[in-house]
């Protein structure tokens, strides 16, 4: 089963921001996501893993699609996950502004 959680922690930024798993933008993720924004990835996918189980464990990571995912069972989610997808958001958004995320 493919789930998001396996990345952790070299790929949280990846799998949270929505960028591709490759190579490539693993390496440009390195070089341009802070120590903070992987913090932040991680303790997003902490709060919303039972979620994401729950909801979106069939979704390929990469595009933004779980926090698509997660966003689209907004009134399922725990209090605890949906009060975190406001700074997944942000988080996501910075990344594309980057250039690091699609957007």
């Amino acid at each position: 089963m493919l789930s998001i959680f396996r990345f952790l922690p070299q790929a949280a930024a990846i799998v949270a921001l929505g960028a591709s798993t490759s190579a490539f933008a693993q390496s440009q993720l390195q070089t341009q996501i802070t120590p903070q924004m992987r913090s932040e990835a991680r303790a997003i996918m902490q709060a919303c893993r039972a979620d994401y189980d729950r909801h979106c464990s069939d979704v390929t990571p990469g595009g933004g699609r779980i926090l698509a995912c997660l966003q689209s069972h907004a009134g399922q989610l725990t209090s605890t996950c949906a009060q975190t997808l406001p700074r997944a958001q942000a988080l996501r958004a910075g990344a594309a502004s980057a250039g690091v995320a699609p957007k």
